[in-house]
């Protein structure tokens, strides 16, 4: 099977401008996160409820690239401390899965409350904790603090589909075919070192 990292030298020269474009998303979801979450009067500050103990799968090619972009900017050393990591928490997710059971695990560029790859972390690292039109509700922290505030529409509808229009972009400037599902850990673990 073609893994996504088989792209990741292979057609650096494609790269670029999928990346520029994706960068450009990444600002505007942001800004359209911030200025609904202003209205709220909600700013995330770590809760218990830590987005980064959820087991988010991401699913496009262009994240994968993109967050192998920041790590790929990291000393040797911290690489293969966040490889070492990544494999811990593959590895407790493949037993808790054995078992029937559901685990909460650290992401793996969490470092003291803060991601190690903010800037280039994925959609739904950017986009998680206010209520929005597609899923509902929003994270227990927001519940907590701004849950009686009235509803303020955030559709991420039209990000969505932004995203999903550059990701068919990518796919088919790199005749890439795969379907993508993967956590930030199994990413991480399969980046060349």
């Amino acid at each position: 099977m073609v893994t996504p990292a088989t792209y990741l030298n292979a057609h650096a020269d494609k790269l670029e401008p999928h990346l520029e474009k994706l960068a450009d998303l990444f600002q505007r979801m942001e800004a359209a996160y911030d200025r609904v979450a202003a209205e709220y009067g909600f700013r995330c500050e770590g809760c218990a409820d830590n987005c980064c103990l959820t087991l988010f799968h991401h699913h496009t090619l262009l994240e994968y690239l993109y967050l192998y972009r920041g790590y790929a900017q990291l000393a040797a050393e911290e690489r293969d401390r966040l490889r070492q990591a990544a494999l811990q928490v593959n590895t407790a997710l493949a037993h808790a899965r054995e078992k029937g059971e559901t685990v909460r695990i650290m992401c793996p560029l969490n470092r003291d409350g803060r991601c190690m790859l903010y800037n280039y972390r994925p959609m739904i690292c950017r986009l998680h904790g206010i209520p929005h039109e597609m899923r509902g509700p929003g994270c227990g922290d927001f519940d907590r603090r701004s849950g009686d505030h009235p509803y303020i529409a955030f559709d991420r509808t039209p990000l969505y589909m932004e995203m999903a229009r550059a990701e068919k972009a990518l796919r088919e400037a790199l005749n890439f075919k795969e379907k993508t599902r993967l956590t930030v850990a199994q990413m991480i673990a399969e980046f060349p070192a």
